[in-house]
């Protein structure tokens, strides 16, 4: 019963947040997603994998996945960038795919300080299929077997594309950094339905921090026998789309090769109910060498909806970093201090 319970809360919650973006617990190794200014941020070529899987503890899970690569052009000042995201919904059958295209560009203000602004164009593929879905209307309230034909102006198997766009901007030095970023600056109907509008809600965030040395700020890498950061990083990501808020408070600590963090979701000041408190997250994430990086996070489930009912989300990030190209001056050290995952 209280597996049933949890299912029905799970598909009002999908019901009410159909138009609301994928949030990944590792969003800094998902820079693009988080905002455009950050294409070419570590002034290196990336090429980098997420994958999330939520609530796999029930029989309908969320998955999402991303993939991106961006390269920063040390003549011109600009990064570039191509991302591709998808996110299934195995509840409702409906998947989102993306596909779009980054550039930014990087202004000096000083001495390592530095400010970044990047816009990004997006083509959108909704698919649902509703050939499985059971309406009210389909079924006889005296003895509950279910009709063939239910009213509803919906085709089994339904597609919408658009294009969507969005904006950011961000500013750095070597110690602290703050951005803006505004994700669907258009909003775009969304709808399945001909002659219907339902608008994709404009999604705002707000994210920064500041990172601390520890120790000198160098330990000896004992992969690879070179000298390795050690840092203390402080951040936040606050989120706003349509109705729904979300925060994120949290610490790194980069002991090369190891990275360790961990991280609240939630809104702690009670709003007209009570507190939204939705999850912890832990991560452990390893630099490989040779510019690969490997970050796991778990989500550990506070809401009402429980750990033990849901399991949670698990969360995986591949990035690989190189020099690519003309990479003169590539020694600046003008590169954002962001966390790592």
């Amino acid at each position: 019963m209280k597996r049933i319970f949890t299912l029905i809360t799970l598909i009002l919650s999908a019901v009410g947040a159909s138009a609301q973006d994928v949030q990944y617990s590792q969003f800094y190794a998902a820079p693009l997603y988080l905002n455009p200014a950050m294409a070419g941020g570590s002034e290196m070529t990336r090429i980098g994998v997420n994958y999330r899987n939520q609530w796999p503890g029930l029989d309908q899970s969320f998955t999402s996945y991303s993939a991106y690569v961006d390269h920063y052009i040390f003549g011109a000042n600009s990064g570039i960038g191509l991302i591709f995201n998808r996110s299934d919904q195995s509840m409702a059958n409906l998947s989102t795919s993306e596909i779009g295209a980054t550039y930014s560009y990087r202004l000096r203000l000083g001495f390592r300080s530095f400010l970044r602004v990047g816009g990004q164009a997006s083509f959108m593929d909704r698919d649902a299929y509703f050939g499985d879905m059971i309406f009210g209307s389909q079924i006889d309230d005296q003895t509950g077997a279910i009709g063939d034909f239910s009213g509803e102006n919906l085709g089994e198997d339904m597609r919408h594309q658009f294009m969507d766009y969005s904006f950011g901007m961000m500013y750095s030095n070597d110690k602290v950094w703050f951005g803006l970023a505004a994700h669907h600056i258009t909003q775009p109907n969304i709808s399945f339905i001909d002659g219907e509008f339902s608008e994709l809600p404009l999604k705002l965030s707000a994210h920064g921090g500041v990172r601390f040395d520890l120790a000198g700020g160098t330990e000896t890498n004992f992969l690879n026998n070179r000298q390795g950061t050690r840092e203390l990083t402080l951040a936040f990501n606050y989120k706003n789309q349509g109705t729904f808020s979300q925060l994120d408070l949290g610490a790194q600590v980069n002991i090369q090769p190891l990275v360790l963090g961990v991280w609240y979701r939630g809104i702690p000041v009670a709003n007209e109910t009570q507190p939204n408190h939705e999850s912890v997250v832990a991560l452990l994430g390893i630099s490989l060498g040779g510019g690969l990086d490997v970050g796991y996070s778990h989500d550990f489930t506070l809401s009402s909806l429980g750990n033990a009912n849901t399991g949670g989300a698990h969360e995986i990030s591949l990035r690989y970093s190189f020099l690519a190209g003309n990479f003169k001056g590539s020694g600046r050290k003008s590169s954002m201090p962001c966390f790592k995952y």
